[in-house]
């Protein structure tokens, strides 16, 4: 249930490579990647589980739509089965529902002709609960995949309350992804207890590697 984040914008190169191949050798669910490298990600993580996702409109969702849509192209182009799109946050708290779904249901359609699929980011801590209820209900119109707390990069991350806000008003073929703030085995079982599917991690080898101590299980080596 983990997407390992490897969003931060300082990684290099070689920090970019290694989060893949220790992807795949835990076995994660996706890695989400900056866009530039998603062909690259993709090719490494070719004939396995673990799936390229990448970003669309990040970190502040303030992209014009033509340009998130451009994007979500070119990460489909690049081999993106999973893109994670963060709404427009001040047409969000400016009530303006009907950009925000036009900014949204483009780029849900694409994803879904391609047979991918597509996980939208609230940015939770500049909504009110009114406003993430309202997205709620628009991911669910629009057939979106995940609703998601967050990018990691505002001022707050995945909370207990928003996630059963999250999951009480998606409807059930929408899911629920955490991100920010998961950083422990207890905090992923946690989370996972209040219907997430997904959590975006960073520390993804301290983790697993904790599942595997308690269950008495050999550690991984990448």
């Amino acid at each position: 249930m983990i997407d390992h984040s490897l969003l931060n914008p300082t990684l290099t190169d070689a920090e970019l490579e290694a989060g893949c191949k220790l992807a795949l050798a835990y076995d994660v669910a996706s890695v989400c990647i900056l866009p530039y490298y998603l062909g690259r990600c993709a090719e490494l993580l070719k004939g396995s589980t673990v799936k390229a996702s990448t970003t669309i409109g990040f970190p502040h969702g303030g992209h014009a739509s033509a340009i998130k849509l451009a994007e979500a192209k070119q990460a489909l182009d690049d081999g993106g089965e999973e893109l994670d799109v963060v709404v427009n946050i001040s047409k969000v708290r400016s009530g303006d529902w009907g950009y925000a779904l036009a900014d949204l249901q483009p780029i849900v359609l694409l994803a879904h002709a391609h047979e991918r699929k597509v996980k939208v980011i609230f940015e939770n801590c500049y909504l009110n609960d009114e406003q993430k209820i309202r997205l709620c209900e628009i991911c669910g119109e629009i057939g979106a995949d995940w609703v998601k707390t967050s990018t990691g990069y505002g001022t707050g991350g995945a909370t207990d309350d928003d996630l059963r806000l999250m999951r009480k008003h998606s409807p059930p073929h929408v899911q629920v992804k955490a991100a920010g703030g998961v950083r422990t085995l207890d905090r992923l079982l946690e989370v996972r207890a209040l219907g997430v599917t997904r959590a975006g991690a960073t520390r993804t080898a301290e983790m697993l590697d904790e599942g595997r101590r308690r269950l008495g299980l050999p550690p991984i080596t990448p």
